[in-house]
């Protein structure tokens, strides 16, 4: 039987900043809405819905005085992703 895929993690957007968010040990806010080419507002509400699932942390810092959001995936986060990508395997099996 196949397993149910995330329906968080189904979403194009947030599919890809965990994707990216893997490979990293952090990301800021600008480098990841120029990976996947989203608004700065549609990115914003998407790692929002990652932060409040547990999937990644979101750390709001200064650089001077310019304000700077770093993102940084969680045990969870990595949990969730392996088990999104197996479960793809399966389906892709099938």
């Amino acid at each position: 039987m196949l397993r149910e895929l995330d329906p968080l993690l189904h979403s194009q957007l947030r599919l890809g900043v965990m994707s990216l968010l893997m490979g990293v040990e952090s990301a800021e806010f600008v480098y990841l809405r120029e990976k996947t080419n989203a608004t700065a507002g549609n990115l914003s509400v998407q790692l929002d819905k990652l932060s409040e699932a547990g999937y990644i942390t979101i750390e709001k810092l200064f650089s001077g005085k310019k304000p700077l959001t770093r993102c940084r995936i969680t045990k969870k986060g990595i949990k969730a992703f392996e088990e999104y990508v197996s479960s793809l395997k399966d389906y892709i099996k099938k």
